[in-house]
């Protein structure tokens, strides 16, 4: 007796098949089956990533940040969503003007980018409860993330089980939601989180004696 099994490319049969005597087919084996996805109609109708050759100078000055993925801005830094990230919700840290080490920031700019990197980690913690945070730079043409030559930090929620068999042995990350979405629920905690700060830096200067 011979079994048919599916194969990768199956057969469709509309109407009679005439199999040899003695083959057998198995129940359902020539069936369309359906995938019912309706979020990709989502993620094809949004807007497309820029294309662009200095992206880290370039984005920022579109005038639209929820094309360009920045979920908020400081004076002199910038935080944006990785078009390619690690888990759901990172982050880059990155400095307006364009440089390539830690050094060669000013001492204003490090500042900036630092309370920056601190106010990510609090969106992140806000918007995503993580069970942690990776926070770091990859500096240099020889480690992952050094290929575009613009300072940029990395800021990683990690969650319990975040790591399973599909990154080692599929190369290849699944992620829950669209970056669209996500980039929606991060950009409306920065700016709740923002104006927290605000009204409580005012509050700050009105009791604030003045000198005689």
């Amino acid at each position: 007796m011979t079994v048919v099994i599916p194969s990768r490319k199956p057969v469709f049969v509309e109407e009679t098949l005439t199999l040899p005597v003695g083959v057998v087919l198995l129940p359902g084996l020539f069936l369309m089956q359906q995938l019912h996805a309706y979020w990709r109609m989502a993620y094809i109708e949004a807007p497309r990533f820029p294309a662009v050759k200095k992206p880290f100078s370039e984005l920022p000055a579109l005038g639209d940040d929820r094309a360009a993925l920045i979920v908020h801005r400081s004076r002199l830094s910038y935080l944006m969503l990785n078009r390619f990230p690690y888990n759901p919700g990172h982050m880059l840290a990155i400095p307006f003007r364009e440089v390539v080490n830690l050094e060669d920031l000013n001492t204003a700019e490090r500042a900036d980018l630092m309370e920056i990197i601190v106010f990510g980690n609090q969106v992140l913690q806000a918007a995503l409860k993580p069970d942690g945070i990776n926070i770091g730079f990859n500096l240099g043409h020889a480690v992952s993330g050094g290929s575009i030559p613009h300072l940029h930090g990395h800021i990683v929620p990690r969650w319990d089980g975040d790591t399973n068999f599909m990154p080692v042995l599929g190369e290849t990350r699944i992620l829950p939601q669209a970056l669209e979405t996500t980039w929606e629920k991060l950009h409306a905690v920065a700016a709740q989180l923002a104006g927290k700060r605000k009204a409580k830096s005012g509050k700050r200067k009105a009791t604030k004696p003045s000198p005689r």
